[in-house]
C-alpha cells in the first residue's frame, strides 16, 4: 500500500456538493489539484444559468480527473475521453465519494456515442487541435435541437484557432469574460451547416522499414515519425533470446512494430494511456504483416504487468500530463520498467538532451549508458542487474 502525503487541498466545493478528489496516479507530496479554475467556472455557470434540469441528457468530453463527472453524477452523464488515466481517476473519485460507478457512463474515444441526443455538452478543450476537430465533427449528429455546447479551459489554452473550430463545425460561437484565468466557450449549434467527416485516421509509409503507420486524431506526431523515434529505431536490437518486448507509451506503434520485424520470436506488448494510440498501434501492427504474438493494452504504463516479465522495454517518454509539463510521468515509466524487466533485461529510451534522463536512470538501474546522440536527442540503455 502506497501512503501519499497530502500537501494540497483535495476538497472540491461546487454548487452540486463538496467532493474529495485526487489526481491519478497518486504521487507523494502532490502539489496539484484534481481540478482547476475552468472546472469551477463551468460548474458555477451551469448553476447560475439554471442549465441543468432533472431530465437533462449530459455529455462530458475530456474530463481531466473526473471533477465534472463526479459533480454532475446525479444526472448520470456520459463521459467520453481518450485517456485511460481520466477514466481511472473518475472511477476512483466516484468510489471515494460513495457514488456508484454506474452513475457515470465512461466511454473510450474509440467507442462511438450511443444514439441518444444530448441536451448539454461540456467540452474541456484538449491539448491537440486535431482531436478537438475530430470530436466536434462527430458530435453534431448527437445533439438535440435545443442542445447547448459549452467549452471550458484555462484562457491560455483557448486560441483563435480553437474558436474557429467551434464556429466552423458547430455554429455561432462566443467566449465569456475571463475568471481566475479561465474562460468558457458558448456555441449555438447550426444544423443547417453541412457536415464533413473527420479526416482520420491518417496513414503514412515509414521509408526504409516497409511499414505502414496508422495515426488516429489524438496521437503524437500524427503525420510523420518524430525525430527522436527515428533515432531510436536505428538502435532497436535483435536478440533471439528476447521472449517479451514492450513498446511503452506506444503512440502509433512504430517502435514495437520495428522490434517485431527484427525479433519475430518475441511476444509484443503495445501499451499507452491513450485509447487512440493503442488503436493506432494495433492497426499499424496488423498492416505490417508481423508474425509475432501481440497484446494491445490501454493502461497506466506497466502497472498491471507482472514483475520480471519482460526482456526489453522501448520508450519515447512524454514530458507532460495533459497541459502540465514535468518528468514525473517518464520517471514513473522508468520505475515500472525496472520492476517488470527480468535480470539482464534492458530499457532503451530516447530523450531530449536537456532532460538528463541518464542521471535518473543510472540512479535507478545502477547501469545506464548513452549509446547514441545527435544535437538534440540521446539514446540511453539501462540494464537490470
Amino acid at each position: 500500500m502506497i501512503v501519499v502525503s497530502e500537501n494540497t487541498d483535495s476538497h472540491f466545493s461546487t454548487p452540486y456538493g463538496c467532493y474529495q478528489l485526487h489526481r491519478y496516479p497518486r504521487r507523494k507530496r502532490e502539489q496539484l489539484r484534481a481540478w482547476d479554475a475552468a472546472d469551477e467556472y463551468l460548474l458555477n455557470h451551469l448553476n447560475e444559468a439554471g442549465l441543468l434540469q432533472p431530465e437533462s441528457r449530459v455529455l462530458i468530453l475530456n474530463d481531466s480527473f473526473g471533477a465534472i463527472s463526479v459533480a454532475l453524477s446525479k444526472w448520470r452523464p456520459t463521459a467520453q475521453s481518450d485517456s485511460y488515466i481520466a477514466h481511472w481517476s473518475t472511477e476512483e473519485n466516484l468510489t471515494a465519494n460513495d457514488l456508484a460507478l454506474e452513475s457515470v457512463v465512461r466511454l473510450p474515444s474509440t467507442v462511438e456515442l450511443d444514439q441518444q441526443r444530448y441536451d448539454l455538452v461540456l467540452i474541456r478543450v484538449p491539448k491537440t487541435l486535431a482531436f478537438l476537430e475530430y470530436q466536434l465533427r462527430l458530435l453534431k449528429r448527437h445533439l438535440s435541437q435545443q442542445a447547448q455546447v459549452i467549452g471550458f479551459a484555462m484562457a491560455k489554452q483557448i486560441h483563435s484557432s480553437t474558436l474557429d473550430r467551434f464556429s466552423g463545425i458547430l455554429g455561432p460561437t462566443r467566449t465569456s469574460l475571463a475568471k481566475k484565468k479561465a474562460r468558457l466557450i458558448f456555441t449555438t449549434p447550426d444544423f443547417t451547416q453541412p457536415e464533413k467527416e473527420a479526416d482520420f485516421p491518417i496513414w503514412y509509409q515509414l521509408e526504409g522499414q516497409g511499414l505502414q503507420i496508422c495515426s488516429h486524431a489524438n496521437v503524437f506526431s500524427r503525420e510523420r515519425l518524430d525525430i527522436g523515434s527515428r533515432l531510436l529505431i536505428e538502435h532497436i536490437p535483435t536478440d533471439p533470446a528476447y521472449q517479451d518486448i514492450a513498446d511503452l507509451g506506444c503512440g502509433s506503434g512504430v517502435l514495437g512494430a520495428v522490434a517485431g520485424l527484427r525479433n519475430p520470436q518475441a511476444r509484443l506488448y503495445f501499451v499507452d494511456e491513450s485509447y487512440m494510440a493503442v488503436a493506432s498501434a494495433e492497426e499499424t501492427a496488423r498492416a505490417s504483416s508481423l508474425t509475432n504474438e501481440m497484446v494491445f493494452r490501454a493502461g497506466d504504463g506497466l502497472r498491471d504487468f507482472a514483475r520480471q516479465s519482460l526482456d526489453l522495454v522501448l520508450c519515447n517518454p512524454p514530458f507532460h500530463q495533459q497541459h502540465v509539463v514535468g518528468d514525473f510521468i517518464a520517471w514513473r515509466m522508468f520505475q515500472q520498467a525496472r520492476s517488470c524487466l527480468r535480470r539482464g533485461g534492458e530499457l532503451i529510451i530516447v530523450g531530449n538532451r536537456h532532460l538528463n534522463y541518464h542521471i535518473k536512470l543510472k540512479r535507478l538501474f545502477g547501469d545506464a549508458k548513452v549509446i547514441a546522440s545527435d544535437r538534440k536527442f540521446v539514446i540511453i540503455r539501462a540494464a537490470k542487474r
